[in-house]
Formats: C-alpha cells, sequence, structure tokens
C-alpha cells in the first residue's frame, strides 16, 4: 500500500487520486459526484479562487491558536467532519474511522442518518462531541426512534437536512449503475461487475463485510432497517418542513442546526424556528445544480443572522486556505467533507488522520502567514474580492 506520508500524499488532492485507485466507478463516482452537470459543484470549488488574501507582514506569530466554540463546545480545529452517506461502502470502517479521528484530534463529528454503523457503535469510538444529522426516510417513526437513540448515546446536537425533497440527478450514479449495484437481483449487476474486479482489495474488504447492508439507524416499524436501494423513495415520501420542527422539538430537547440553508430568507426563517445553528450548504452540489456554490451566499447570511445563531460554512474545502477564507467570511466553524471522505475511502483510520493533518497544517502556515495568531482573529479586512463575488 502507498505510504501516507510526505512526498506521496501532500494534499487533499493526492487522497482523492488514491481513492479512485481503490474505489470501483460506482462508488468513486457516487463520493466524487454530483447533480447534473454539476456546475454547483464546480463553482463552490472556483469561488475560494476569488477571494484573495491580504497579509499583515512583520508581525510574530510563532504559535497559532485555532480553537473555536461550537453548540457549547470547545474544539481545537475550526472544522468538524461532516455526514457522508454510504461510508461503509467506500470503507468497511467508515464512520467508525471518521468518529475516532475527530476524537482524537479535538473536533466534532456529524453521523450521517444513512450511515452503515450503528449509532451507538458510532458514538463508543471516541468521547469527543457527535451530532446528529437527520433525514425524515423511514418516516416520522423512524426518526423518532433515531432521535430518541441519540440522544440516549450522547449525541448532543441535532443537524435537520431541508434541502433533500427528492434526491438530485446524479447521472454519474445513473451511468454507472449505482442502483442496481445496491439492489438484490444479480443479473442487474453482470453489466458493472468487469469495473469492481479491477479493485480486487476494495472487493475483498466489501465481501469480508458482509456486502451491502441496511441502514442500521432507520427503523421502518413492521419492516426493520432500511435496505440502502430504497432510500430515494423513502426520502420522497417523508420529506421535512418547516412545521416537523414542532415534533422534532417534541423529541429533542438538545440544540438544532438547520443544514442547506442557502438564503438570507430560510436563514431568518431557521431563526424564527428556534434552530441555534445553521449550515450555509449546498449539499456538495448534490441535490440542485445551478445554484451558486455556498462561499457566494455566506457574507449575506451572516449580515442577516449571524449575531442571532451559530453560522457554519460547508461547500467546496480543499485547503486549510480555504478554511480560513470561509472563517473571513463570518463562519464560526466549517464542515469537511469529501475534504475528509477521499482519505477515509483511500486508508479507512489512517487516511482520515491524514486529511486532518494536511488540513491542520495548512490553516497554521496560512495563519502565519496572514499575520494571524488566532482562526478567530481572521476577519474581512484580511480577505478582498470583486464587488460580484458575492450573490445575496
Amino acid at each position: 500500500m502507498t505510504s501516507l506520508a510526505a512526498p506521496n500524499v501532500v494534499n487533499v488532492h493526492d487522497l482523492r487520486r488514491l481513492a479512485r485507485a481503490r474505489l470501483p466507478d460506482a462508488v468513486f463516482d457516487y463520493l466524487d459526484g454530483a447533480a447534473d452537470d454539476e456546475v454547483t459543484l464546480q463553482d463552490s470549488t472556483r469561488a475560494f479562487r476569488e477571494v484573495l488574501f491580504k497579509p499583515r507582514f512583520a508581525v510574530a506569530t510563532p504559535a497559532c491558536d485555532l480553537g473555536v466554540t461550537v453548540l457549547g463546545h470547545t474544539l481545537d480545529l475550526p472544522f468538524i467532519l461532516a455526514p457522508i452517506g454510504y461510508s461503509r461502502l467506500m470503507h468497511p470502517r467508515g464512520e467508525l474511522a471518521a468518529s475516532k479521528a475527530a476524537g482524537k484530534h479535538g473536533t466534532a463529528y456529524i453521523l450521517s442518518t444513512m450511515s452503515g454503523h450503528t449509532i451507538e457503535d458510532v458514538k463508543a469510538q471516541s468521547n469527543g462531541p457527535k451530532f446528529y444529522q437527520l433525514y425524515l426516510a423511514g418516516g416520522r417513526d423512524a426518526a423518532e426512534a433515531a432521535i430518541r437513540r441519540a440522544k440516549a448515546a450522547g449525541y448532543t446536537a441535532l443537524f435537520v437536512t431541508i434541502d433533500t425533497p427528492v434526491a438530485g440527478n446524479r447521472e454519474r450514479d445513473v451511468r454507472n449503475g449505482m442502483k442496481a449495484l445496491m439492489g438484490t437481483n444479480p443479473f442487474a449487476k453482470l453489466k458493472y461487475l468487469p469495473n469492481i474486479l479491477m479493485h480486487p482489495r476494495w472487493l475483498a474488504a466489501f465481501l469480508a463485510d458482509g456486502m451491502t447492508r441496511p441502514f442500521p439507524n432507520i427503523v421502518v416499524p413492521g419492516s426493520g432497517p432500511l435496505a440502502a436501494v430504497d432510500v430515494a423513495a423513502a426520502l420522497e415520501s417523508a420529506q421535512v418542513s418547516w412545521t416537523d420542527l414542532k415534533w422534532i422539538r417534541d423529541v429533542w430537547d438538545g440544540p438544532i442546526v438547520m443544514k442547506g440553508v442557502m438564503t438570507a430568507d430560510d436563514a431568518r426563517r431557521s431563526v424564527d424556528y428556534g434552530a441555534q445553528g445553521i449550515v450555509v450548504s449546498t449539499h456538495a452540489g448534490r441535490q440542485l445544480d445551478g445554484v451558486a456554490g455556498s462561499l457566494r451566499v455566506l457574507p449575506g447570511i451572516v449580515e442577516a443572522v449571524g449575531h442571532q445563531t451559530e453560522v457554519l460554512f460547508d461547500g467546496g474545502i480543499r485547503r486549510g486556505a480555504d478554511v480560513v477564507r470561509a472563517m473571513a467570511l463570518g463562519a464560526r466553524a466549517c464542515l469537511l467533507g469529501r475534504g475528509y471522505a477521499y482519505g477515509m475511502a483511500a486508508a479507512g483510520d489512517a487516511g482520515v488522520e491524514r486529511a486532518i493533518e494536511i488540513f491542520r497544517a495548512d490553516i497554521v502556515r496560512t495563519l502565519k502567514l496572514l499575520g494571524a495568531a488566532s482562526i478567530r482573529d481572521v476577519n474581512a479586512e484580511h480577505v478582498w474580492h470583486k464587488p460580484d463575488f458575492r450573490v445575496d
């Protein structure tokens, strides 16, 4: 196996390359792809290139403080590991690896409803903060049961995803036969087997792990755990609405964060409904294609509600400098998705840890070059962008 140390792996793009080599096309493209023409995916990364730094030189910064406070937790890093569905398909350790690495490095992990490991097992990986991301797949009864399990296990915040009334049109998944591969018809899989057989390390681990499993945290009364192939239909039949927050609040008495906010109006509505936080996010470009990259709408949302709730940022982060840019534009902290998932897919626990190490080193280096001793000192005065960069 390729070493994860430099010079073999010096950035997230190297981890992506290793993930692509290890995974069959269907699994890699599920992680790497987005909806339709992937316009939003491209703009999410391009937007960072349009925010330029304004450094303060001749400033001594022998050490840099990366600590932030999110939802009552003091974190050692200004980023949280975001929920990634189907993580166990990418690596048998999946969510367990992410949870353990986050705790080890002093940050939080958000567990996806679409996890291949149980709420309880993921929490047991470390004593670090754990948050639960909620879809209503499986219906209200299944969601309530998962919320109660998360609460009992020690998860301290609930991230309610609001941007998925229907699964996005992810054309890479269609071409790669993702639905057929997740299903039970062996004949439907035959067309795609040659590519899978070209990735023997992944295949051996997949077979040893018991192959495709149902989702253990979506337990439908009378039916049991939801099968992976049934997710799209389950999401459409259980769309989340603002009125759902009332019964969710009745079940969950901790902080609620609305994930998938892209307008100031939805941000204000989130505050009106009592959300303790919001995540500015395009769902990694995997839902509605053609919306602006989330960095472009971040400043306007911060101006609208930043003094009333915690504004977190998600989307397109590939370097530690991107975290600094988002913090400069007003985010309290960032969510890493693909940024660590490439590492997880490439090498499990070791890959997630390497991703975190890369991001930490990048952030420290960027702060020192900016002349900032703390990530909390970074603000709009440290960056420049064209007047038409923002989308309000």
